[in-house]
C-alpha cells in the first residue's frame, strides 16, 4: 500500500453558531485529525456514513484540480485517524474535509489558497447532507491555530472580519462534556426568540473576548434546542469554577474552560458530572493557539 498523500487539520468549539446572526467563529482545539490518500484500501475501518470523502473527492475533480499522476477516481482510497468526536458539535466533518484537501495537494503537487479550500470544503459538506449552510466558519475554524469571526453570508475570500492568535495553550484546560447522540437539529426559526444572546457573543468577539462568546452562545444554543439539561450542566461547571462554558455548535457536546493552575476544580467537575450524569464521557484537551503552536498543514 503507498501513501499516496497526507493532510491533516483539527477540531473546534463555538464561538459563534452561524444561523442567527450570519456571523459565525469556532475555535481551534487540540483535537487532530490526519487524513491519508492511498493507492488500496484501508485495513482500519473507515467510518464515513454520509460519504463525505467521496463528495470532496467529486467537488475536487468538478473544480478542475487534477488527481495524482496516473490514477483514476476509482484507484483512489482514504485512510483517516481523527481524534475529534464525531456529530458532537466539535467540527469533525469540516476537519475530515480540510485534512483530506491538504492530503489531495500533498499528492499533486499543488497548493491552494485558504479560501479555496473552504469552498470545497463547503461544496463536500452540502452534498453530503452534513451541513445545511456548508458550515464556512467550521472550515476556517479547522485549518488553523486561534480563532476568526466570518461572515458567512460574503464571498468565502473576502469573509473573515476578524482574526485572533488565540488562548495560550498552556494557561487553559478544556473539558469536553460527549452526550451520547444528538437528538435534535436546530431550524433557523429557533434561533429568532433567543437573538440577544448571540448578539452579546458577537459583541464579545469585537471586543477580543472569545471567553465570554463561548458562553452567551452557548446559553442561546440551550434555548434554542430547549436543552434544559445542557443548561442545567453549563451551570453546574460554573459552580465549580469553570471560567467559560456553553453547548458547542448544534450540540449536544459541551465545552467546559478552566485555567491551567486550577487543577483541583478541573478533577472536581469530572467527578461532579461523572456522579451525577449516565451515559457522558469526559474528554480533556486544550486550544490551539498561534502563539504556542505551528499551523497545521
Amino acid at each position: 500500500m503507498a501513501v499516496l498523500g497526507k493532510g491533516s487539520a483539527h477540531g473546534a468549539c463555538s464561538l459563534l453558531h452561524a444561523a442567527p446572526l450570519g456571523y459565525g467563529a469556532c475555535m481551534a482545539l487540540n483535537l487532530p485529525i490526519a487524513v491519508r490518500l492511498l493507492d488500496r484500501p484501508s485495513k482500519r475501518d473507515i467510518s464515513d456514513p454520509d460519504g463525505l470523502l467521496d463528495r470532496l473527492l467529486e467537488a475536487w475533480q468538478a473544480a478542475g484540480q487534477p488527481l495524482p499522476e496516473g490514477y483514476n477516481a476509482e484507484e483512489l482510497h482514504w485512510g483517516v485517524n481523527s481524534k475529534i468526536p464525531a456529530k458532537q458539535g466539535l467540527k469533525s466533518s469540516a476537519a475530515t474535509c480540510i485534512a483530506a484537501l491538504r492530503a489531495l495537494e500533498n499528492a499533486t503537487e499543488i497548493r491552494l489558497e485558504d479560501h479555496e479550500r473552504v469552498h470545497l470544503a463547503a461544496t463536500a459538506q452540502l452534498a453530503a447532507g452534513v451541513s445545511l449552510t456548508g458550515s464556512i466558519d467550521d472550515a476556517w475554524g479547522c485549518m488553523t491555530p486561534g480563532w476568526k469571526l466570518v461572515d458567512v453570508q460574503a464571498p468565502i475570500e473576502e469573509g473573515v472580519l476578524l482574526e485572533d492568535e488565540g488562548l495560550a495553550s498552556d494557561e487553559w484546560i478544556v473539558i469536553l462534556v460527549l452526550r451520547g447522540p444528538r437528538e435534535h437539529q436546530p431550524q433557523l426559526s429557533d434561533f429568532e426568540p433567543h437573538l440577544p444572546a448571540f448578539q452579546q457573543a458577537l459583541d464579545a468577539l469585537q471586543a477580543r473576548n472569545p471567553l465570554v462568546a463561548l458562553t452567551w452562545n452557548g446559553r442561546g444554543i440551550a434555548a434554542a434546542l430547549r436543552d434544559i439539561d445542557g443548561r442545567k450542566m453549563t451551570n453546574d461547571s460554573f459552580m465549580n469554577s469553570a471560567r467559560a462554558a456553553g453547548i458547542t455548535g448544534s450540540g449536544p457536546a459541551l465545552a467546559l474552560v478552566i485555567p491551567e493552575n486550577q487543577r483541583a476544580a478541573v478533577d472536581r467537575i469530572k467527578t461532579w458530572y461523572t456522579g451525577r450524569y449516565k451515559g457522558i464521557e469526559i474528554l480533556e484537551t486544550s486550544f490551539l493557539s498561534l502563539e504556542g503552536d505551528d499551523e497545521l498543514e
